[in-house]
């Protein structure tokens, strides 16, 4: 037989590589490797890169300048599962820097890497991908694109896996998309409270703390806590609150159940159970502070439901707030204090905080840490409020010197709250002035001036409690309070304004301070705004009235009305009806002016200071200054010693006398002819006995004429009216005696009637040439300002105001009312008579328009044919 031979092997073909197997020592060569189309150099490619990230933060930075990133996105969608996986895996580390995951939101990865939570994928590639998401969803934008390509659903899913990491990974990344609304909303449709609640029984801690800390964010809305509950969570929470070797978990535990306890079901619940109860000594007893603080802060949030006060009310959670109050810890300090704030809705626990806690509350005023007195004023100042009792308690505790110390404080809320406090206090009048004694005005200056709206309405209402006195009003100003205060009146706040305003009308009550109020432009800025439909207010509308109280010029010439309380004194003067928000010009310069075809300005001035007498030639004696007459000041003495001797009293209705039983007396007009028979041969050159001249030389200045000529050294003074002098001292002797308020009135209207051309008939009213008359006294005076004692022929304006500048001195109750077409009026109230009730009651009172014209001394209803054709025909 032939002897066998070998069969050789046969040579590879041509056109395959020789397997090569190499060692590379070099990242930037293994990153090439990543665009290798063979399954296992990817797959070890990846590998290496996963160790190489795992070794630090300059690593991953390495990979990302080497050009990684990319190639990788693309192997997570690759048909062999190690290189998804593996893939999965670096990017589950590559993630952890913010540069990747910008990269990343670039490339638009998110995708890719939600696909990778599929069910039937690997638990490694479960964890590593859901590590990536809790990386990215850390970013607002990266959070977003995670839940708009579905990532919520998976992830709630693999809360549910068997592994830890899968479950940390998740529920972190859950955490962080739930801090957005839409989120939440979407988890109550997933059902997502069931599996967060299991992780409460993991033996990790930090995945119950994840659960417990997205419990506390989700529970924020009303539908999740109601969830929470109808899943026994609650007692999930209680439970980890009992067990002493979860005191780790407490604070968050304590932070979820303050969501809870807002819900009025749930609070019930826990109080049926006990739970509130030991939740109350959990928190007292503790000596965690941030167990106590998120304790005060749970009842703080379920106290604002009046249902859920009125349960910790029942359970004395007062005596547990007072406890923390007493807190070395500043956190639970504020928290308590914030938490005595809301159950202040509750009167039983006002009532517990007057003698316990309203102390610890002012102590805390005098804390070093800014946060402490804001939460300590804030808790009085919901004390205080409608509370005197409160009030008083802190006060007696040395509250005061607090308070005003917190007004110069570096937070907006402390001097808030602390000029509430003040203002809750100052309702009381000791109170008030135990305030005023401590420089209070001095003191709101700053806040007056600050930037914060809040602080600013608050030191405006304190301003308006505490100006009550004038001894305040005085502090306010001369510390030069009013000149913010006037400020404020510009805020486009709308409380501010109203506050401010508040103040005004509070500050105008004296005269001085409404002065400088006026000069500081309080009243042009009041005007500017209650023309505004928007902008006033009740107190804006009152403050300018107030003012114009000591402004009756500008009162008279913008509202047409002066009230029975606005008494017309020397300097005032009727300019004429003005637009309201137009400037009047001062007297001064009104007196300064050449005489033009203006309406007469009239000017009441019962002061003698005057220059000797203009020669004329005519029997126009009344219009010169040389006459000598008493001052108003002595005129009014001797109506003070006349009433003395007489025993008259006066009604508090109006301020005129009332009617005795004595009958008026008889003749007193003929008395008043007397005395203008008297007057006028006076003016005639007739002799003054020795005590008239001494008197006139003691009494009379002599002031520079009319037109303002003289020495310009000298003070300038308004010009005189000896006629109306005349006036006021012989209705001061002759009226003011009688006891009857009605014939007063009557007497007084003849008067004026009888001094301003006497009666006249209606038919007869064109033929009356006043016109003619009053400007003949312009063009004497050089002015067109008339003083009104020189009118000898006056109409209804003229009349109107003498009878109410006679009768505020003597002391007759009269309105003052402007009409159309040169009318005007007074009105007066009386009591009828006729009504008197037979029990002997106070009849009502009746207003009346005093005829001046036509039958002077005629009293005429208010609301009557009569009245309407004397005031509008």
């Amino acid at each position: 037989m032939d002897k066998k031979i070998k069969k050789e092997s046969e040579p590879p073909p041509k056109d395959v590589f020789d397997p090569l197997t190499i060692e590379s020592k070099k990242a930037a060569t293994v990153v090439l490797m990543l665009n290798s189309p063979e399954e296992e150099i990817l797959a070890k490619a990846c590998e290496a890169i996963y160790r190489f990230a795992l070794k630090g933060e300059e690593n991953k930075a390495t990979l990302l300048e080497l050009g990684a990133v990319e190639p990788l996105t693309k192997l997570l969608n690759h048909k062999d599962k190690i290189v998804r996986r593996n893939a999965t895996m670096i990017f589950g580390i590559l993630a952890s820097n913010n540069d990747v995951k910008k990269l990343l939101r670039e490339l638009d990865v998110v995708n890719s890497v939600i696909a990778q939570l599929a069910a039937e994928e690997e638990v490694v590639i479960h964890e590593f991908a859901s590590l990536c998401l809790a990386n990215m969803s850390a970013e607002y934008t990266s959070k977003v694109q995670i839940f708009e390509q579905g990532g919520l659903e998976p992830l709630i899913r693999l809360l549910s896996s068997p592994d830890p990491d899968v479950k940390k990974n998740s529920i972190e990344c859950i955490y962080n998309l739930v801090q957005d609304f839409q989120c939440r909303a979407t988890l109550q449709e997933l059902n997502a409270i069931p599996p967060i609640l299991d992780l409460l029984k993991s033996e990790y801690p930090i995945i119950q703390l994840l659960a417990l800390k997205t419990l506390g964010v989700i529970t924020n809305d009303k539908e999740c806590r109601a969830m929470l509950r109808d899943s026994q969570g609650v007692d999930h929470l209680i439970k980890i609150l009992e067990t002493k070797e979860l005191s780790d978990l407490h604070i968050e535990a304590l932070s979820v159940l303050a969501n809870c306890l807002e819900d009025m079901d749930t609070m019930v619940m826990i109080q049926q159970t006990g739970g509130l109860k030991n939740l109350l000594s959990f928190a007292e007893n503790s000596t965690i502070p941030d167990i106590q603080k998120n304790a005060a802060r749970a009842i703080t949030k379920a106290a604002y439901d009046p249902e859920n006060r009125k349960l910790f009310h029942e359970q004395e959670v007062e005596k547990c707030l007072v406890t923390l109050l007493g807190s070395e810890n500043d956190g639970t300090k504020i928290a308590a204090s914030q938490a005595i704030s809301a159950m202040c809705e509750n009167s039983g626990s006002k009532e517990f905080f007057n003698n316990q806690g309203i102390p610890q509350l002012i102590q805390l005023l005098k804390s070093d840490n800014e946060e402490v007195r804001e939460a300590s004023a804030l808790a009085l100042a919901n004390l205080t409020t409608c509370n005197p009792a409160n009030a008083n308690a802190a006060a007696e505790g040395d509250g005061i010197d607090a308070l005003i110390n917190a007004l110069s404080s570096k937070r907006d809320g402390a001097i808030a709250n602390a000029a509430t406090v003040l203002t809750n206090m100052a309702m009381q009048e000791p109170l008030r002035v135990s305030i005023q004694s401590h420089d209070v005005m001095h003191a709101l200056l700053s806040p007056l001036q600050s930037a914060n709206t809040v602080v600013q309405s608050k030191a405006a209402l304190t301003v308006a409690a505490t100006a009550c006195d004038v001894e305040a009003r005085t502090e306010l100003r001369n510390s030069g309070g009013l000149e913010p205060l006037v400020e404020l009146l510009r805020s486009k706040n709308d409380e501010v304004r109203r506050h401010a305003s508040w103040a005004v009308m509070v500050c105008a009550s004296d005269e001085p301070t409404a002065a400088e109020l006026c000069r500081l432009g309080a009243l042009d800025i009041l005007e500017e705004i209650n023309l505004s439909v928007s902008r006033k207010n009740k107190f804006s509308e009152a403050a300018r009235n107030k003012l114009l109280n000591h402004n009756l010029s500008l009162k008279y010439s913008q509202t047409g009305y002066l009230s029975s309380s606005n008494i017309i004194t020397d300097g005032v003067y009727d300019y004429g009806r003005i637009n309201p928000g137009t400037k009047l010009l001062p007297l001064k310069d009104l007196c300064l002016q050449e005489p033009s075809d203006q309406r007469a300005i009239l000017l009441v001035n019962s002061k003698s200071d005057v220059s000797p007498t203009p020669s004329t030639e005519d029997n126009s004696s009344d219009v010169g200054y040389g006459r000598s007459i008493s001052s108003s000041s002595s005129l009014r003495r001797a109506s003070k010693e006349k009433t003395k001797e007489n025993s008259y009293h006066f009604s508090a209705g109006f301020g005129s006398p009332t009617e005795e039983e004595s009958e008026p007396t008889s003749g007193s007009n003929t008395a008043l002819g007397k005395s203008a028979t008297e007057e006028k041969g006076s003016r005639k050159g007739r002799g003054k006995t020795e005590e008239e001249k001494v008197e006139e030389e003691e009494e009379v200045a002599v002031a520079p004429e009319l037109t303002g000529e003289g020495s310009p050294d000298k003070e300038w003074l308004p010009p005189s009216d000896p006629d109306f002098c005349v006036y006021v001292y012989e209705v001061t002797r002759s009226i003011l005696p009688i006891t009857s308020i009605k014939e007063q009135i009557e007497v007084l209207a003849k008067y004026v009637a009888e001094k301003m051309g006497g009666k006249i008939p209606k038919e007869k009213l064109h033929d009356f040439s006043w016109e003619l008359h009053i400007s003949e006294l312009k063009f004497q005076l050089k002015s067109n300002v008339v003083p009104i004692g020189l009118i000898k022929k006056g109409i209804f304006y003229h009349r109107a105001l003498l009878f109410k500048a006679l009768a505020d001195r003597i002391g007759i109750g009269c309105s003052l009312v402007r009409g159309e077409y040169g009318r005007a009026w007074n009105e007066v109230k009386l009591m009828n008579e006729s009504q008197k009730g037979v029990t002997g009651a106070l009849p009502p009172l009746e207003t009346y328009i005093v005829d001046l014209m036509f039958h002077p001394g005629a009293l005429i209803k208010l609301r009557s044919r009569e009245a309407d054709l004397y005031r509008f025909l």
